[in-house]
């Protein structure tokens, strides 16, 4: 059954709501990690196509600094958490005091390593908590995965599944601001949600889509 279709914009507005429930527990995590006033905020919440979805992150061979990891419970499925490289690296620079720190030319630390997948687990987290509170599912993350690579590398594989059911994907716009730091160099990044085939329905289902 293709559950993209019987999306309206009343339940986007839901997802939006809880987008917007975990990035509230996820800004007080990271004011905490950073020491510093962060605001994080959900503008949008939308169903796109696969081929859209590589288009909002700047196309299928855009390099992005990508957190992979598996959803468990109840619902099954992948999520990807997106962000632009340039983004990344800015973040993990203020983040890890390293201003050497690049994904792209190998001057990568441990720390700065961790303290990404720390950025992955704490939004990740956030978010699927906020989704299982709402949705009464028992949802768990695992241990988020980071690849930078094309986008079209890092997401395709998850795509695999999810094709057999619907050409839709849940997108979940997320941007970070930090205080006294210009809003041109906020992290603005996109969480894809692919729940697996069999979850749709528990997911809809909870959102109230019959």
């Amino acid at each position: 059954m293709m559950y993209d279709s019987k999306i309206t914009s009343m339940h986007l507005d839901v997802l939006k709501e809880i987008g917007n429930i975990g990035a509230a527990h996820a800004a007080t995590a990271l004011s905490t990690l950073l020491n510093k006033k962060i605001d994080m905020k959900v503008p949008k919440v939308e169903m796109v196509s696969f081929d859209d979805m590589m288009d909002l992150a700047g196309g299928p061979e855009s390099v992005v600094a990508g957190i992979y990891l598996r959803i468990e419970g109840d619902v099954t499925g992948s999520m990807f958490f997106v962000l632009p490289v340039e983004q990344a690296n800015r973040f993990i620079r203020r983040l890890v005091q390293d201003e050497t720190f690049d994904f792209q030319t190998g001057e990568v630390s441990e720390i700065g390593l961790s303290a990404m997948q720390e950025l992955g687990n704490i939004l990740s987290g956030s978010y699927l908590s906020a989704l299982s509170d709402f949705t009464r599912l028992k949802i768990y993350p695992t241990v988020p995965a980071l690849s930078v690579d094309m986008v079209g590398a890092i997401i395709s594989f998850g795509l695999v599944e999810l094709s057999h059911i619907s050409d839709y994907v849940i997108v979940i716009d997320t941007a970070i601001n930090e205080e006294d730091v210009p809003n041109e160099e906020s992290v603005k990044g996109h969480f894809f949600l692919l729940p697996d085939p069999e979850s749709f329905e528990a997911i809809f289902k909870a959102l109230g889509v019959n």
